[in-house]
């Protein structure tokens, strides 16, 4: 268990952090580049880019890593790649389609009005070769997770994310003198180079897998024709594609609904935009950068499940459940709190918004959720149940409606209703996850475990909350941030050994740092 999922999550872990700090770096140069029209202009064709993914490939890669890790589980290598044949050739028609629908449909695009502004076709056509080639990776990728091989996914993440900002960066700044649109399309360029990049290194890493089981074992039993496993690959990647659909729409939601109802609570419309900024700008992206260790292991646990799931091994499933959650809990309860406790210097330091603090402190609680959900839903999706986290996410969503409208309108609420409102939409949705989880593997919240990370991270908040405003005028804001950051987890740690949350065992299982333990 500790060798399998776990060595996937971190690697994937460490892939995301250096993929969103390559990010960070590029948008910060790009913009001083482009200027704040220049990045308008780069952004106008970026929603239709993203519709067509969702309709080319969605869904798809978490798809056939459940069918080839079943597959595998049987050692059934043919049978793996007769999956991979059918979704790879599957994929390079609608990736085809979709990319020609984008180069083409450009002009009707503009002249429509669907995009305001006439400026973004280069962007629009630049942008087109990306859907094809990120289609294709998405195919690559989702096979070979089926093997439960993580690092060709990170390596290929982080070389797309390279190439994609020298395109980007050295395209938008040599055709800057032939004005904003061909500037803003020699950037979208960036995208397709990057994706073809990372397909490059996908498919050596695909000439590299095994080609029979190293036991010996052969599969004899009978082979899915290509119609049953189209079939099965549209059966689990629909719902996937919805599961993905609902943030969005969440989102748009949240537009619709929060700044009105903060009108109807008296705040004037430049402090409603001002909040809905704190709360949707500011607020929900430190949830989602908090949540990157669960982000990897939701990905990671997928085949791992798929594959106990094809052997019927049971206890190898709840193994794996417990497990994955055992990390959940740590990778997430300490975080809120050390968010929900220094919301004022992060904020203040990241984004030079003190008035954020609020909403930062609320929506914190939803790094718990959001953790349990993502890794909650991997599991489902890996005990080929995709649609119960769709179906339960519809019903959130609806509670999340409610209490946007009725507590956001609040006066002394505001902003901090929408946030709860937040919290309570990922929470509920965790908790049916949960509930579907232990019936399907027996396997609930482990409250023997839960409550000394509770413990451990409410001891922590209080000692970090004391250190910090004791340094507060000794040292600066930055420097005290770290310091208290570097010194919580530490905290942490520390109490968890005494309370036994951490054992010898836990640090064995680590990857890299596993062999300081054993």
């Amino acid at each position: 268990m500790a060798s399998g999922f776990l060595k996937g999550t971190l690697i994937l872990t460490i892939a995301g952090f250096v993929v969103k700090a390559i990010g960070s770096i590029n948008w910060i140069l790009l913009s001083r580049i482009l200027g704040g029209e220049g990045i308008g202009i780069y952004q106008m064709a970026f929603p239709i880019y993203l519709l067509l993914l969702q309709i080319s490939s969605a869904g798809v890669p978490i798809a056939i890593s459940i069918l080839t890790a079943e597959r595998l589980a049987l050692h059934d290598f043919s049978g793996a790649k007769r999956v991979f044949n059918i979704s790879f050739t599957m994929l390079t028609i609608t990736g085809f389609i979709a990319s020609l629908a984008m180069y083409f449909g450009a002009d009707w695009l503009i002249s429509s009005g669907l995009i305001a502004e006439s400026r973004a076709y280069y962007s629009i056509i630049a942008l087109a070769p990306a859907v094809f080639f990120v289609t294709w990776i998405s195919c690559f990728r989702g096979y070979i997770q089926g093997y439960e091989m993580m690092t060709p996914t990170a390596i290929s993440q982080i070389i797309e994310q390279l190439l994609r900002v020298i395109v980007m960066l050295g395209a938008a700044a040599i055709l800057l003198p032939y004005g904003l649109p061909a500037a803003a399309g020699g950037a979208s360029l960036g995208a397709g180079v990057g994706a073809f990049g990372a397909f490059l290194v996908l498919l050596y890493y695909y000439y590299k897998l095994p080609k029979a089981s190293s036991t010996g074992e052969s599969y004899d039993g009978p082979r899915e024709s290509a119609k049953e496993i189209l079939s099965r690959l549209l059966t689990l990647s629909i719902p996937i594609s919805l599961a993905s659909i609902m943030l969005p729409l969440t989102a748009n939601l949240d537009l619709l609904i929060v700044p009105r109802r903060l009108l109807d609570a008296g705040f004037p419309m430049n402090e409603v935009t001002e909040l809905f900024g704190y709360l949707t700008g500011m607020a929900v992206p430190l949830i989602n950068l908090a949540t990157i260790i669960t982000a990897a292991l939701a990905t990671s646990i997928v085949p791992a499940i798929s594959h106990a799931f094809a052997k019927r091994d049971h206890q190898g499933i709840y193994d794996r459940t417990a497990g994955s959650m055992r990390l959940t809990f740590m990778a997430t309860v300490p975080f809120t709190v050390l968010l929900y406790v220094l919301a004022a210097p992060t904020v203040t330091l990241i984004y030079n918004a003190p008035k954020a603090e609020l909403a930062t402190q609320i929506t914190a609680f939803s790094i718990f959720f959001l953790g349990v959900h993502q890794v909650t839903t991997g599991i489902l999706q890996g005990l080929n149940r995709p649609r119960i986290p769709v179906i339960n996410m519809g019903i959130s969503l609806i509670i999340k409606v409610i209490l946007n409208w009725t507590l956001t309108a609040i006066p002394w609420l505001g902003i901090g209703g929408a946030a709860w409102a937040t919290v309570a939409d990922i929470g509920f949705a965790a908790l049916l996850n949960l509930i579907y989880i232990k019936k399907y593997t027996g396997y609930f919240l482990d409250i023997s475990l839960l409550w000394k990370n509770v413990v451990s991270a409410g001891v922590m908040g209080i000692l970090i909350f004391m250190s910090y405003h004791y340094l507060i005028d000794i040292l600066p804001m930055w420097a005290n941030f770290i310091l208290t950051g570097i010194e919580g987890l530490l905290l942490y740690v520390i109490i968890m050994v005494l309370l036994k949350g951490l054992n010898k065992n836990d640090g064995a299982s680590m990857p890299l740092v596993g062999r300081f333990f054993r």
